[in-house]
């Protein structure tokens, strides 16, 4: 945990990106939490949304990387939603806040479930230029945890902790990924009951995705050929949901790539899903990587 809690790069980014803190509801006890860095000129930010565990300082390293090449990069968390409507709802109203009229979506697990439904939700009104789903998954029905859903928020925080850490890596893994995984679980910790339980309903309540409402959005795939808490045949089945998204596999990353291999996350976003989305002195070329 302190590896990364520690660093010059996570202390630069606390000290330097402040955290806002939006009510968009009547129900003020919704509070979405968010850091929005770059220029507040670009009208079509990359958003990243965080999986079960985590919370908007998981995407430190997009947030530093993606402004230091000329985007808008906005990092959030979500409030407690137990139902998806009543989540795309919510996120819709962020977006009418914030003045954006169309985003893109990076997503992580859960966050990548939440970015899929909500283009299909906007799907009549576009919101949604892009989406990149990192580690996702397309239908709940893949943890087999439909029926306790509905339980979840009966259950104490520990019991919830413990589900969630269930899905973490074991055994032995290189220093990049030990250290991603303890801060995962250091924000974890942060996390109150009510959080923990509302992400878990949103994740495991019967739901799945309409591709032929988003077939217009452009998908990029990211995902790991090591151990992550998403089955072999889950992501078979984004594959075939998306037959024309581009895909980016790498050769180890866990649950947690966009902390443990965060250049090459960051280089997949910036070269691969936006190179003609941003004014041209934003834009990279491949051969710049070289």
């Amino acid at each position: 945990m302190e590896e990364i809690r520690g660093s010059p790069d996570y202390s630069w980014f606390r000290s330097t990106v402040p955290l806002k803190r939006i009510i968009v509801d009547d129900d003020d006890s919704k509070v979405w939490s968010l850091y929005d860095a770059g220029p507040k000129s670009i009208r079509c930010p990359i958003i990243f949304l965080p999986p079960v565990s985590g919370t908007a300082e998981v995407f430190f390293q997009q947030v530093l990387a993606l402004t230091g090449w000329g985007y808008r990069v906005i990092s959030l968390q979500y409030p407690v939603y137990w139902d998806l409507m009543e989540f795309c709802d919510g996120f819709r109203k962020l977006l009418d806040h914030l003045q954006l009229d169309k985003v893109h979506l990076f997503g992580a697990s859960l966050g990548g479930f939440l970015a899929q439904k909500f283009a299909e939700f906007t799907h009549k009104s576009p919101r949604v230029h892009s989406l990149i789903l990192c580690n996702s998954f397309s239908d709940t029905s893949i943890f087999n945890q439909t029926w306790t859903a509905n339980s979840f928020w009966l259950m104490p925080a520990f019991l919830l902790k413990k589900i969630v850490l269930g899905n973490f890596a074991k055994g032995p893994v290189d220093p990049k990924m030990a250290d991603a995984i303890d801060f995962m679980v250091d924000r974890l910790e942060t996390l109150n009951q009510s959080e923990l339980a509302s992400r878990l309903t949103l994740n495991c309540q019967n739901s799945y995705v309409e591709p032929h409402k988003i077939k217009d959005v452009a998908v990029t795939i990211i995902d790991v050929f090591d151990q992550s808490a998403l089955s072999l045949e889950a992501k078979e089945e984004m594959y075939k949901l998306y037959p024309n998204a581009r895909r980016a596999h790498l050769k180890t990353g866990g649950n947690f790539p966009y902390l443990c291999r965060s250049a090459e996350v960051n280089l997949y976003i910036q070269v691969d899903s936006f190179p003609s989305t941003f004014p041209s002195s934003c834009r990279f070329n491949n051969k710049d990587l070289l």
